[in-house]
């Protein structure tokens, strides 16, 4: 069980008397159940939290899941310690007062000395040493053993049989690591300082539990566990700390959370956000979120297939010798009943001939068949009959006749992306593409590092100098400072007069009309008790002194430039290399990744040559889009940026919202002037019909290969 703070954790008590049918909320991965929502949303804010630590590994700062599959893991681990270094290694930790790394040490100086059956180490043998693993372990007297080993090749395959003696056999590396150790110390003991093992382990390996002659003035059993007397310091302070901490009988309601005195008193939390987006309770008042529109001319749950292919043909057309086109076009020659579309036999065509300069096994069918490279509009469907031969999927051999008599376009839409997928995942396997792939890698991890150094670079020139801004601002105010008590003491003089003259006055029983009171200015007689924080700076602009050495201004210039207020220049040429940057990352792609996900696990996914947000459904299958400004706004409104997922989803949108707007605009520009072009055709007389390749529907039609290899 992770620990809370380093101290073991209680898991909550089921409550009491439920009913069959009752509701409850349950922790996934503790099973506990809560009947109060608030409870259950406390306790797993407390889980969520990185102040668990790994009982086995002792790893800190980590969720309570992640201390558990740490634990997992280190547990299976340890179980690969052989039983026959387990009673060793036991009686080694069993009441040892050494640090863990000293133990750790100890234990693995200790086994390295342990032959045992299974074992794998070197052998002398030829003047050399190889790998050999122990058979059988013969005792020949006291203290001298043989033993019989198998000798091993490079793949650990056994190649001869040997009886060998303790002297031939060298044990270059412990087998096990000094962290598996440390776990198996961890788990094998229930305390340290010093350790001591569970009863069980003790019991199982005939291991005493009787405390040694050290240690017992030092310690004693209490229930079973071993207790040292050692005097807690400030036993008071500690007491009234956990009395706080200790829940009221019969309240689970802040048992285990996070909880801050207040008057005395305990008080929960309040709750962190972002937190996990199932959690947070939707409210009658969040925004409607918009349905995305579903008119897919592919069925919908290849959708997914139909983006994956179009993406990877379009972004790695220059590799390909493939020009780009669009999506919608695309869909509309998969969907095309004629068997002789350009725009996807010049797809296959650029699959087929990476595979073919890859020298791989589609290369040897073409190969055996003596096909020419050369692939026609004629012949192109001979070369995905020898790839759907080499492939061998029954559900996509069965359209093999079909496309050997010429009728690709009846082969079903489901089909035909299937054999795309194929086509592309054999691609992405090839030689060319992978190296490829690491050249565009290698090429953005330097720009991602000149872009560190020049960030790192702009840090350190504006801390310099906003360093010697304030020293030089510092050393202006000093300059300053003989000045400013003059004109302090002037001011307090002129007072001074005024107030007798008033006085005087008031005894006179004369009026003097407000302006008599503006001789020196308002504000001096106002701030009359000294300098305050401001004085130098309206002292100035009352008695109107002439800055002719220019500290005034250069004390205020300087506050402006440690402000960052005159820096636009500097800042305009940061932001324009961070959008070349931005350019040249975009350049190299590698793979789309999707923008984020909701709250229900939904992906949505941008693709910057199509413009629309697609969305795709947790269990991919289902999949939708968004096509106008305005849904995005209102997608964008319905976000709960208090759950994780949602707040990262909308924290994307804004970032390409711009960029993504331009293309949702251009592209809504492109649907009118088609809309517009069909009317046009549609109001053309019966006797003069337009050609088909002229109808904005069959424009996928035209497409033409501007990159095609020669």
């Amino acid at each position: 069980m992770p620990l809370l703070k380093r101290k073991p954790f209680v898991l909550a008590e089921p409550p009491k008397d439920l009913e069959p049918h009752e509701l409850v909320h349950q922790v996934r991965f503790t099973k506990e159940i809560f009947r109060d929502y608030h409870d259950y949303l406390n306790r797993i804010n407390l889980y969520r939290q990185r102040v668990w630590t790994c009982k086995v590994t002792g790893k800190s700062n980590l969720t309570f899941e992640e201390a558990m599959v740490s634990e997992k893991r280190a547990t299976e681990k340890v179980q690969q310690i052989p039983k026959e270094l387990m009673e060793p290694a036991l009686r080694i930790i069993q009441y040892s007062t050494l640090p863990l790394r000293e133990l750790a040490d100890a234990i693995a100086e200790k086994l390295q000395e342990q032959v045992y059956v299974g074992a794998e180490l070197h052998g002398k043998k030829d003047d050399g040493e190889h790998p050999c693993k122990i058979l059988k372990v013969v005792r020949e007297g006291v203290d001298e053993f043989r033993y019989e080993v198998a000798w091993l090749d490079k793949n650990k395959r056994t190649i001869e049989k040997a009886e060998v003696s303790a002297k031939d056999l060298v044990q270059k590396k412990f087998p096990f690591s000094r962290n598996i150790l440390k776990s198996f110390i961890r788990e094998s003991t229930y305390r340290n300082a010093p350790w001591v093992i569970h009863d069980e382990l003790a019991r199982s390996y005939g291991i005493s539990t009787d405390i040694p002659e050290e240690l017992k003035g030092r310690a004693f059993f209490n229930n079973g566990l071993l207790i040292c007397n050692k005097k807690r310091k400030n036993e008071d302070v500690n007491g009234d700390a956990e009395n706080c901490k200790r829940r009221k009988s019969g309240d689970a309601k802040n048992d285990g959370f996070p909880s801050v005195k207040e008057n005395g008193q305990c008080k929960v939390e309040p709750i962190k956000y972002p937190i996990d987006d199932l959690l947070v309770k939707p409210s009658p008042r969040d925004p409607h979120r918009p349905s995305p529109s579903r008119d897919f001319n592919v069925p919908i749950h290849h959708v997914g297939d139909l983006l994956m292919v179009w993406d990877f043909c379009t972004s790695f057309g220059r590799l390909l010798h493939l020009s780009p086109y669009s999506l919608e076009d695309f869909e509309n020659s998969i969907c095309h009943k004629e068997s002789n579309v350009v725009l996807l036999m010049e797809s296959h065509a650029a699959l087929f001939r990476v595979l073919m300069k890859d020298d791989g096994d589609y290369a040897s069918v073409v190969q055996k068949r003596k096909r020419k490279f050369k692939i026609t509009m004629i012949n192109w469907q001979e070369y995905l009959c020898d790839f759907l031969e080499m492939i061998n999927v029954p559900g996509l051999r069965q359209f093999e006749a079909t496309i050997k008599r010429g009728h690709y376009g009846l082969v079903d839409i489901n089909a035909k992306l299937e054999i795309l997928c194929e086509l592309v995942n054999r691609v992405l396997e090839t030689s060319i593409f992978r190296e490829k792939l690491d050249e565009v890698i290698e090429q953005r991890q330097a720009i991602g590092a000149t872009r560190r150094g020049e960030a790192l670079k702009d840090g350190r020139k504006r801390r310099e100098e906003k360093e010697r801004l304030k020293a030089e601002f510092e050393s202006n105010g000093s300059m300053d400072g003989h000045h400013q008590i003059n004109v302090a003491t002037v001011s307090t003089k002129n007072n001074h007069s005024r107030q007798n003259g008033d006085m005087g006055k008031k005894r006179n029983g004369e009026k003097e009309s407000s302006r008599n009171g503006d001789a020196l200015g308002g504000s001096l007689d106002k701030h009359s008790n000294g300098a305050s924080k401001k004085s130098s700076r309206k002292l100035s602009l009352e008695l109107k002194e002439p800055a002719g050495n220019g500290n005034e201004s250069s004390i205020k210039e300087s506050q402006k430039q440690l402000n960052g207020e005159n820096d636009p220049p500097e800042k305009n040429s940061i932001e324009k290399r961070r959008e070349y940057f931005e350019r040249e990352m975009e350049k190299r792609f590698v793979r789309t990744s999707p923008l984020g996900k909701d709250r229900h696990y939904n992906r949505y996914w941008w693709f910057r040559r199509d413009g629309r947000i697609f969305v795709e459904s947790s269990d991919s299958k289902e999949w939708g889009y968004y096509s106008s400004k305005e849904e995005l706004e209102a997608l964008m409104r319905s976000l709960n940026r208090k759950g994780v997922r949602e707040r990262a989803l909308h924290k994307q949108l804004e970032k390409y919202y711009s960029r993504i707007c331009t293309e949702l605009q251009k592209r809504l520009k492109d649907q009118i002037q088609k809309i517009a072009l069909d009317e046009s055709v549609l109001r053309r007389s019966t006797r003069v019909r337009a050609p088909p390749r002229e109808n904005p529907a069959n424009a996928f039609l035209k497409y033409v290969n501007k990159w095609k290899e020669e």
